[in-house]
């Protein structure tokens, strides 16, 4: 294999995956739900003051606004680059007025119709990383600013190959803050009873290799399997860019010192 990246499992107890674009292949089905969500609320605010303002990129809007970032900041940072300023709620009436709320649950119904209609699969190469790390003992958690990461891993058929995941849910619950803020990561980690420069962390988004740089990871690895954001991915704190996960090495041994425990996700049978 060449350009190989080697993991150290002697200085490695767990791995962290980011989910979407990383294990899964349903980033693209969410970066489609942001289209269809955004572009049909600029068409409306076009008729309505009779200026356009241009549609969603799916590639790069995706990567700078809304990519391993909670649905509200993902709202809020596209929709300041096009000049608007929703409120987070709906009003006491409740009418379905545009606000953060009503347009992030109309990216969810989006998203979860495509899947519906669709099907979502895991990457080989992090299906097999998976299986590389649990015969090596070494503690793996899915990590993912969406709301609903296990049940995307479920119709991919990879929970049983994660002893933890922590999303969207968890830092609601917890009232902690998304990805770039490395609270996501750092929970997960807890979660696993492993201190972070113990862990090394796997994202394909320019927020989630930000987190991983800012929490103090024993490695940070991004994946840019579009060979379009590796330059960007190292200027946010990426140590390594990988184009596939297969490029990624194992070496050493260790055994599991500490059980881990699940907070929203069946252990494997």
């Amino acid at each position: 294999m060449s350009h190989e990246t080697v993991v150290d499992l002697d200085r490695v107890d767990a791995v962290l995956f980011d989910v979407d674009g990383v294990v899964t292949d349903s980033a693209v089905l969410h970066a489609r739900a942001w289209k269809a969500t955004f572009d049909d609320f600029l068409r409306r605010r076009a008729r309505e003051v009779g200026a356009e303002a241009a549609p969603f990129n799916t590639t790069a809007d995706y990567a700078r606004f809304v990519g391993g970032r909670s649905r509200r900041e993902g709202l809020r940072a596209f929709l300041a680059s096009r000049g608007f300023q929703l409120a987070d709620q709906n009003g006491p009436s409740g009418a379905d007025a545009d606000t953060l709320w009503s347009l992030a649950e109309r990216k969810d119904a989006w998203f979860r119709a495509a899947v519906e209609d669709g099907r979502i699969t895991a990457f080989p190469d992090a299906v097999a990383l998976l299986h590389q790390l649990r015969q090596h003992g070494v503690a793996t958690a899915a990590v993912s600013a969406a709301r609903n990461s296990s049940w995307v891993l479920a119709k991919a058929g990879v929970s049983g190959l994660f002893d933890l995941s922590v999303d969207a849910t968890v830092l609601d619950r917890r009232s902690l803050p998304g990805k770039p803020e490395p609270a996501v990561y750092v929970e997960a980690a807890h979660g696993l009873g492993v201190a972070p420069w113990r862990a090394v962390v796997i994202d394909d988004s320019l927020a989630g290799v930000e987190a991983g740089a800012r929490g103090g990871f024993a490695v940070v690895i991004g994946v840019d399997r579009a060979g379009i954001l590796a330059t960007d991915l190292r200027r946010r704190g990426a140590s390594v860019v990988v184009s596939t996960l297969r490029e990624l090495a194992l070496a050493g041994e260790r055994r599991r010192v500490s059980p881990v425990r699940s907070w929203n996700m069946p252990r494997a049978s």
